[in-house]
């Protein structure tokens, strides 16, 4: 109780040193030759922000060292910086759940009281409350994101659709799946539609967490299962549930019918580069993901069927039903062992700003824009037009999008072993997949079994 009041009058402290006035007062020089150090994963919301990181050193006179490192090994990277309790890395890139673990440990700025003083003009309100939301967390284990620290603030962010090539449906008569059954009669329609080695639907199947949190989890929720309940003050694992199992019966029948031959070994990478090169006639995945794949600029198609994808709504059971997606979020977050949190909060503030949303995302190509107001924007929604169906998909999805994970300190080891009992599954390890969830209910029991809610109170 007395670290949490030493820290509250530490950040009113420094808020009031920031001397917040109008447009016309404020100073925006209060910290020149201050250096932070940023660390940012190799992104399209990292390359809009640093192609504008000279002009906020000129406004600001603040010095920025950052580094863009690959996804594969940034988390490692930070984990080290963060663990050194030096105060040397000021604000870093991270994703909600990674969040959890750092927040945990103690390596995350509680942004709250910075929040209430603000650039002009930043209009906080204005930002996508549902990615504010998802990054916003109580650190209590099994407690839903949306209340307690704000723990960062958006970049941008994804939530999960169909992308689809359109000239694989037209070719072969084929209207949009909107059901379950329909996405199966679809994938066997699609089997080799393009030749030897094209395949009808491209999913994440790797052996990691990342093959859970997109289309699994999405359709996981719409079946009407859970990962975790809270029983006497205990964690307890639900991946046993008739709805668990009903629908893991369905992916692994949607996998074995229309996944690609070496599924197994998917990522987002691999999943969206399918779909470009018109292997995969469908994507589930995160709508940004076939964006990339989409894009003619200047002429110049970023892949062989830039033009011919087009985005729906995910299957669900009956027509009409919500669409529940699950939440991805890259934010940007302050080191609680910052020793420049006042440049740092600046910083922060000046990338999620109006008007560098407007640019990331309009000029430049970042997806999905972290503002209200560029949603809104004739120019956006011109830009989009290339992209049949992906705000009109966007629309239906974003009320019913939210982080459909429990949070709690053993997430990313969960979720492994998720996607680890999925491949056995496909690959005939279990005699069924009743006997492979109940043995994996059983596993993440055991990893969460030390967890006592009682010590939260």
């Amino acid at each position: 109780m007395k670290k949490t009041l030493v820290l509250v009058l530490t950040a009113v402290m420094l808020l009031s040193c920031l001397s917040f006035a109008t447009a016309e007062e404020f100073n925006w020089k209060a910290y020149e030759g201050t250096t932070i150090q940023v660390a940012f994963v190799e992104h399209t919301t990292s390359n809009a922000i640093a192609s504008k990181i000279a002009d906020f050193t000129e406004l600001t006179g603040i010095n920025v060292e950052y580094s863009i490192t690959p996804e594969a090994n940034y988390f490692d990277k930070v984990n080290a910086a963060l663990s050194t309790r030096t105060g040397t890395l000021d604000l870093f890139m991270s994703g909600a759940y990674q969040l959890w673990d750092y927040s945990a440990a103690g390596y995350v700025e509680d942004l709250t009281p910075w929040l209430e003083n603000t650039i002009p003009d930043y209009d906080f309100e204005d930002l996508v409350q549902s990615a504010v939301n998802a990054l916003k967390w109580d650190g209590v284990p099994g407690h839903a994101v949306g209340t307690g620290a704000q723990l960062g603030l958006p970049l941008c962010f994804e939530l999960y659709s169909l992308a689809y090539n359109k000239r694989a449906f037209e070719e072969n008569g084929l209207e949009v799946p909107t059901t379950y059954e329909e996405l199966l009669e679809v994938c066997d329609a699609l089997k080799e539609w393009n030749g030897p080695g094209s395949y009808a639907l491209a999913i994440r199947g790797a052996r990691d967490w990342g093959t859970i949190h997109p289309g699994y989890m999405s359709t996981f929720t719409n079946f009407g299962a859970k990962d975790f309940e809270i029983v006497d003050n205990k964690l307890v694992s639900r991946l046993d549930s008739e709805e668990a199992i009903a629908m893991t019966e369905f992916w692994v029948e949607v996998i074995k019918r229309g996944g690609a031959p070496s599924w197994s070994k998917y990522t987002w990478y691999e999943a969206g580069a399918d779909l470009g090169a018109g292997k995969a006639a469908m994507l589930f995945d995160a709508d940004n993901n076939g964006i990339t794949q989409n894009w003619i600029k200047d002429g110049v198609p970023a892949s062989a069927e830039a033009g011919n994808i087009a985005w729906a709504v995910m299957p669900v059971a009956a027509e009409g039903d919500t669409p529940y997606s699950n939440y991805w979020t890259w934010s940007m977050a302050m080191n609680a062992n910052s020793d420049a949190k006042e440049a740092a909060w600046l910083f922060l503030q000046y990338f999620t700003s109006k008007d560098f949303a407007s640019y990331a995302s309009i000029t430049e190509y970042n997806m999905d824009p972290i503002r209200t107001s560029v949603w809104e924007d004739p120019a956006f929604l011109a830009k989009m037009e290339q992209h049949e169906g992906y705000i009109d998909t966007f629309n239906a999805t974003i009320g019913s999008t939210s982080i459909l994970f429990t949070p709690q300190p053993e997430f990313f080891v969960t979720t492994t072993e998720w996607a680890a009992t999925l491949q056995d599954i496909v690959m005939g390890q279990y005699d069924s997949v009743e006997e492979a969830m109940k043995t994996l209910a059983a596993k993440v029991n055991e990893a969460v079994e030390y967890i006592d809610l009682s010590d939260y109170e």
